[in-house]
Formats: structure tokens, sequence, C-alpha cells
């Protein structure tokens, strides 16, 4: 079983709100991460597609060797909007896999994170590098509640 690492947490607090890093958080079915705007609005809802956002640091830094940035001057993965850094592990490409992180912490994939024109907004031609190959990442609903932290194992359970 391929398994990744948990490089980073990351949630803002209301629509185009400052982001704010963490290193460690719980995350549920009840909010999604907490304190997050995405978690939250998403978990009144039905479906709960858009509940939170993963991004493969390999991705990310792919769409910006992609527009040649140097790297002085690359943005930090957090810039993206997602809530999970994954790193060394490739996320699943379709709906209904399931991602777990941690102990217990358990997300169903549910579809792709389309870029916005916030990413050109960011860096000209940024969200062009982020469509191929679901480089902006995915998001999906928690199954099951966890107590997350930097550094922890990233699997996807067959």
């Amino acid at each position: 079983m391929a398994v990744g690492r948990l490089g980073g947490i990351a949630r803002h607090d209301r629509p185009h709100g400052p982001i704010e890093t963490l290193g460690r958080v719980a995350v549920t079915v009840a909010e999604g991460v907490h304190g997050d705007i995405r978690g939250a609005v998403a978990s009144t809802k039905k479906t709960r597609k858009r509940q939170v956002s993963l991004l493969e640091a390999e991705c990310w830094a792919a769409a910006l060797d992609d527009l040649q940035i140097a790297e002085q001057d690359r943005p930090l993965w957090f810039a993206r909007r997602a809530n999970l850094l994954v790193e060394g592990l490739r996320l699943p490409r379709e709906p209904g896999k399931v991602i777990a992180i941690g102990a217990t912490l358990r997300i169903e994939t549910t579809v792709e994170t389309e870029p916005c024109e916030r990413m050109d907004a960011l860096l000209p031609g940024l969200k062009a590098a982020m469509m191929p190959d679901w480089r902006g990442g995915v998001c999906g609903r928690v199954l099951t509640d966890g107590e997350i932290a930097v550094g922890d194992e990233v699997r996807i359970e067959e």
C-alpha cells in the first residue's frame, strides 16, 4: 500500500478571508476542518461534496514548474486555498475512494477541485497550469472524525 505524509493544514473562516496554517486540527463529519468556512457550509448540505479539499504537493510544484516560476518567487501551497497538503502520494482521480489520515480520519473523494480565476490573480496562467490531471486537487466529505497533525501518515484505502 502506498503511503504519503500530511505536509500542511490550512483553513479560512470566511469567504475570501485570510488563510491560517495549523500544526494540528480536528476534522469532523459535523464541520469538516474545524474553523473552516467551506466545511461548515458544506456540512449543512446533504451531499457535503466540498467539505474538505486536498492538494498534492507534487501537483502544485508541477504547475509552478510549467510556469517557470523561480523557487524564491513561488507562492506557498496554501495560496491554492486547499485545506490539506499531501506529500508523496497520488490522490485518487475519481469519486468514491477513501483517503485515511492519521489514526481515524477518513475522507471520501467526491469531485475534482477545479481551479478558478483566483489562481490567475495569484499568478497569470496558473489556472490553466492546474487544469490537467486533477492538479487542482480533490474535494471530499468526512466519513469518520479524526484529530490530525502535520506529519501524519496518509493512505488510500482499497
